[in-house]
């Protein structure tokens, strides 16, 4: 009988179809552990958030609270100096006299901090004065200390162009030959300078359209662009620190209700802008006009181009020795068709 064998038959090893979830079930792992240790790092120690706020009050002059702030509310977060804050003293658990030295020592720190902002005041104005002086020393030496009118403001210098004669011709934004050699007579010393500019447009207050330009604001940023690109280009001050601003009408330098009024208030001003903090340079007006000049202490701080009553000699009819005297105080010039006793264009 012969043995037959049977033969053994593998059989295919089925495919796994489920693998899938070995990759998932470790992904769901780790997002767990994730999430596990975010929710940990979440949650804050009472005690010991306590024993720290504590401890800052008493490091602080023993504030009561601690803020909690958001976002900053400031357009540019850190382009301005953050005012610093006066700690709440607990003045409830000291005696009257201990109250009384606090509140002293207080006022004095409060008055030292007010004397340290007007001696920086002070010091800027005086550095102004000489860039001041510079340019008028420069205008006299050309004729032309009467075209330009000098004031301070929180800004810093403000020199404006309020020549006698026409800077801009009418509805135009081009300097005249008398405006161009107005620039080119404070260039030079504009770019000796460090400080930054910025040329601010204006036209009158006339109630008259443009003839080329759509609006007041469009002349006045001409009118301030053209000033501007000439100290950049012909002169080379760097742009870095050139900027401009149009005004329009609404910054006028003479009340308009004033005769002649709106020939002064056509002009460019040039601003040489301070690098004071911005509560400091609210004093700086009055500090420079507490400055000495022409040997009076606290004496006329009015710039180039201001004059005094007692510098003309009066003829009758009201003018002086020099001719007619517009309201801005500066000389008109009779044979100006511009002038204000002839009216005053755009």
């Amino acid at each position: 009988m012969s043995a037959r064998r049977k033969r053994h038959e593998e059989h295919e090893e089925h495919e796994n179809h489920e693998r899938w979830l070995v990759t998932y079930a470790d992904m769901v792992t780790l997002l767990m552990v994730l999430f596990i240790v975010m929710f940990a790092m979440s949650q804050v120690d009472e005690k010991k958030f306590a024993e720290l706020k504590e401890g800052l009050a008493a490091g602080f002059g023993a504030s009561d609270q601690v803020l909690q702030g958001a976002s900053s509310i400031q357009e540019q977060p850190g382009s301005a100096a953050v005012a610093p804050v006066r700690p709440q003293l607990a003045l409830a658990d000291l005696s009257e006299k201990d109250r009384a030295v606090v509140e002293e020592a207080l006022a004095e720190t409060e008055r030292l901090e007010q004397d340290r902002r007007r001696a920086e005041a002070r010091s800027e104005a005086e550095r102004l004065d000489e860039v001041r002086e510079r340019l008028e020393r420069a205008l006299r030496a050309q004729g032309l200390q009467d075209d330009v009118k000098a004031t301070y403001d929180e800004r810093g210098l403000v020199l404006s162009l309020v020549s006698r004669h026409v800077v801009f011709e009418s509805d135009l934004a081009t300097l005249t030959a008398r405006g161009e050699e107005v620039v080119d007579t404070l260039a030079p010393v504009l770019l000796a300078i460090p400080d930054r500019l910025q040329i601010d447009g204006h036209t009158n207050q006339v109630d008259v359209q443009p003839k080329y330009f759509a609006t007041d604001w469009d002349l006045s940023a001409a009118r301030a662009l053209t000033v501007l690109r000439r100290l950049d280009e012909r002169f080379g001050v760097p742009a870095e620190r050139l900027s401009l601003a149009a005004y329009g009408h609404e910054k006028p330098l003479v009340d308009p209700s004033e005769p002649g009024s709106q020939a002064v208030n056509k002009r460019v001003d040039i601003v040489v802008l301070t690098r004071l903090p911005r509560e400091v340079a609210q004093l700086l007006p009055d500090a420079a006009g507490a400055l000495p000049r022409d040997g009076a202490p606290g004496g006329d701080r009015r710039g180039a181009g201001e004059r005094r009553e007692e510098d003309a000699t009066p003829t009758p009819g009201g003018s002086t020795d020099d001719g007619a005297v517009r309201a801005d105080g500066l000389p008109a010039d009779p044979t100006d068709p511009t002038d204000p006793s002839q009216g005053a264009p755009r």
